[in-house]
């Protein structure tokens, strides 16, 4: 059996392969509300043949969406709203789905990629955004309000509201966003954080609040159901987060029960130099699993599918999440099981399209015409 197309258990949610679809921001919600796009976008991603579906960065309270269109999670309405969505891949799919939770800090109140993605002025209809310092994400934008206790309590009440919601309506796993300039990730990186209280200073006091909304969470989520933190492993500024700190980070999210590490990188300065290529980020995951025990994440830049069971396979990952890849190629785990000469599931309604030379691709089928 190929390594990539190996059943994995995480508590009581068993992925019937290691690939899982990326979140991914949509930027198409209305109000935090998921839309008819929703629809279209997660149910075709369902029927890829991945092992695990995650849902975009889902913002716990209004303030925390990156741009006016993030989708929401934060009342009645917003939790509605995913309602037929998660109906339709149910009826259709038997993938587990996962939700990334997320708060957007001081990179909040932004346009969409396709509008520019720069911030937006009050003055423009945009909002003040929060973080824990109040230090700008880019030099020129207005600074952004700093969190007081109160603050810091009303986030990690819409971090544990919304895990609520997500329980309620079935979702599987839940993924904390710490990565990527947001929220988490500025409490945890010195360039973001330079508070001078419990919470900021040494990596303990940066730790604290993410490791607070990770205890909410899990205590909020049944007990049964997995629930991961992606990380930037490191911020790849002079000054920044460090994979050492991520890996001490990691090890206390492994003592309050954390079930995997999903290792991105960079996000919170625009100064960052990333040197892009295929797995650049690879050898984070492989870094956190061998100082931690704990299942990681292999992201970025892999679209290969040897590339990809080759990571699990010689342990540098136990999951490889795709983003841009899958976009491109809603069907490339089918694609990799063909290569591999592995099999995945596929609705019976695209039975027929199994190539003559592969017939095992979708398993023990048959199928008649009259």
């Amino acid at each position: 059996m190929s390594a990539l197309f190996s059943p994995l258990t995480l508590r009581s949610v068993t992925l019937p392969n290691r690939i899982v679809v990326s979140p991914m921001c949509q930027y198409s919600a209305e109000r935090g509300e998921a839309t008819a796009w929703h629809m279209i976008h997660l149910g075709h991603l369902a029927l890829s043949g991945a092992g695990l579906l995650c849902i975009e960065a889902t913002a716990v309270e209004p303030d925390g969406r990156i741009t006016p269109g993030d989708l929401g999670l934060w009342d009645d309405v917003t939790e509605a709203a995913l309602v037929p969505v998660l109906a339709a891949i149910r009826k259709h799919s038997d993938i587990p789905v996962a939700m990334q939770l997320a708060h957007a800090g001081r990179k909040a109140s932004s346009h969409a990629p396709w509008d520019g993605g720069q911030l937006i002025a009050v003055s423009e209809g945009g909002w003040l955004p929060h973080a824990p310092s109040a230090l700008p994400h880019k030099a020129g934008e207005e600074s952004p309000l700093a969190l007081d206790y109160p603050g810091l309590n009303r986030i990690r009440d819409a971090f544990g509201a919304a895990t609520r919601r997500a329980a309620r309506l079935g979702i599987d796993a839940i993924e904390i966003h710490c990565a990527h300039g947001y929220l988490l990730h500025e409490f945890l990186s010195p360039i973001a954080n330079q508070r001078g209280d419990e919470y900021g200073g040494s990596l303990d006091n940066r730790m604290r609040f993410p490791l607070e909304i990770f205890d909410i969470v899990r205590a909020a989520f049944p007990a049964d159901k997995p629930v991961g933190v992606r990380v930037s492993a490191v911020d790849w500024v002079d000054g920044g987060l460090t994979i050492d700190a991520t890996i001490a980070f990691a090890q206390e999210l492994k003592k309050r029960g954390c079930d995997w590490i999903d290792a991105s990188s960079g996000g919170v300065s625009p100064l960052q130099k990333i040197p892009l290529e295929p797995g650049y980020q690879a050898p984070f995951a492989k870094e956190i699993r061998q100082a931690t025990g704990l299942p990681t994440i292999a992201v970025g830049l892999i679209s290969d599918p040897e590339h990809a069971n080759r990571l699990i396979e010689d342990g540098d990952a136990d999951l490889v999440a795709m983003a841009r890849a899958m976009l491109y190629d809603p069907r490339w785990p089918w694609h990799a099981a063909a290569q591999l000469g592995a099999s995945v599931k596929a609705p019976p309604q695209y039975w027929r399209s199994q190539p003559r030379e592969q017939k095992a691709l979708f398993g023990d089928i048959s199928f008649g015409q009259r």
